[in-house]
């Protein structure tokens, strides 16, 4: 997939509404339509494929955010599915280990696509408190290396980390991973559930290819001004 060169194409639209119409509306309200939207558990549970044809349609390539962490065998074959969706992107926890990394990049080269696929480091609503209640006793930071040297040892195009990490992950890895960083929020916006939060400038500045953001444009109320202020900060 190639980087995006223009301000705006840095930007990844999180549709995370219950609805094709919502995500139409939510589209609509924009303006122009966004180079790359996110279509997230909610959205692909109720609406299916159909919704990823929608937005495509509408001239947006789609990240298809599922998050597909199971036995290697099943996470292949999603991700072949993926693959025939035409989406551009999609992600698999990293948390899944090397074996089940491994067989998704097969499956994604054999499909002989431009699909980028994507592995989740630490969700970003995980600090050092929650990750040691589930039993990993060491800072986000060092569990994001660690799971994202494992995915581009498997050969995985790319991860996804909070913009505290960004620094290190390219520090760590150069070009050879892409990075995908949600938990981006402007500085005239909540934080809402995120712990690890940076500026959209800032987050590009350490080196993000890309900007999952949501609520501080969608839930805006002007969604198309929220964008259109997302977008000069960072021309």
């Amino acid at each position: 997939m190639k980087l995006p060169s223009r301000p705006q194409d840095k930007i990844i639209i999180a549709l995370d509404v219950p609805d094709t119409d919502g995500a139409l509306r939510l589209l609509d309200s924009l303006g122009e339509a966004p180079s790359l939207c996110k279509i997230g558990l909610e959205l692909f549970t109720a609406e299916g494929p159909n919704v990823v044809k929608a937005i495509k349609s509408r001239g947006s390539a789609v990240f298809l955010d599922l998050k597909f962490h199971d036995i290697p065998n099943t996470v292949a074959h999603a991700v072949r599915s993926a693959a025939g969706l035409g989406v551009a992107m999609t992600t698999l926890h990293a948390s899944g280990g090397p074996v089940m990394m491994e067989a998704a990049a097969k499956a994604a080269l054999k499909e002989g696509g431009d699909l980028l696929l994507l592995a989740v480091t630490v969700l970003t609503s995980m600090d050092a408190e929650q990750l040691a209640s589930t039993g990993i006793d060491v800072d986000p930071e060092t569990q994001v290396l660690r799971l994202a040297g494992l995915a581009h040892q498997s050969g995985i195009g790319g991860i996804v980390c909070s913009p505290k990490e960004i620094g290190t992950a390219r520090a760590s890895f150069g070009e050879g991973l892409r990075i995908v960083t949600p938990g981006v929020r402007p500085s005239w916006a909540a934080a809402g559930d995120q712990k690890r939060v940076m500026t959209p400038q800032d987050a590009v500045q350490a080196g993000a290819d890309w900007l999952v953001i949501g609520r501080p444009i969608t839930a805006a109320d002007q969604p198309k001004e929220a964008y259109a202020r997302v977008i000069a900060e960072l021309s």
